[in-house]
């Protein structure tokens, strides 16, 4: 397993690469929540651009590809515009105070026959489904790998072990706007590995 360690406030590694996103400059004053996301996109790097894009309101400290390989596009301790308007225990503007972690995956599926499609119209083969029930109908998503999930937990404890991370949060804790990571992503699993 490639080893990873923080230095200077970037993530290093062999399975790490670099895509550098200008429109954030803003140095965060306290790091002590991480929030996950899922990208709801095609792939990690078309959704990396995407992120790193100049004239997009969005961005994200890393998005973790479906193989396990990070792609980093700010520095920890910059502000990322990833959490939007958001709160968690009274607090507010969760983008002030967290690292947020972009993961890989199509998001919610729709069945056609018995073919899965995500929003894109891409298909997707039964192995990658996750089926849960939701208001009493079969509800489909894009199951995360196993690569993606044991990335995100170990990233997950090294910022725990570098900035003193106090949560791990998903965005759909800190508002009702958004349903990501969803129902596929294994939340208490992740937090159990890294520590939380």
């Amino acid at each position: 397993r490639q080893v990873m360690k923080i230095e200077a406030h970037q993530l290093v590694g062999s399975c790490v690469e670099y895509l550098r996103c200008t429109k954030c400059s803003r140095l965060l004053e306290t790091i002590d929540t991480v929030v996950l996301h899922s990208t709801d996109g095609a792939n990690a790097m078309s959704s990396a651009h995407y992120l790193a894009r100049n004239d997009t309101s969005v961005s994200a400290h890393l998005v973790v590809a479906r193989s396990g390989r990070v792609i980093q596009l700010l520095p920890f301790n910059v502000r990322a515009w990833h959490a939007g308007m958001s709160e968690y225990e009274g607090r507010k503007q969760l983008n002030d105070f967290s690292v947020g972690i972009e993961i890989d995956n199509a998001g919610r599926l729709h069945r056609r026959g018995n073919s899965f499609f995500s929003w894109f119209n891409r298909e997707y083969p039964p192995g990658e489904v996750f089926t849960t029930v939701e208001n009493g109908h079969a509800a489909y998503y894009h199951g995360y790998t196993r690569e993606q999930i044991g990335r995100v937990a170990e990233i997950c404890a090294l910022l725990k072990a570098r900035y003193l991370i106090r949560r791990l949060l998903r965005h759909s804790d800190i508002t009702v706007r958004k349903t990501d990571p969803g129902p596929a992503f294994p939340f208490d699993e992740v937090k159990s590995i890294a520590g939380f």
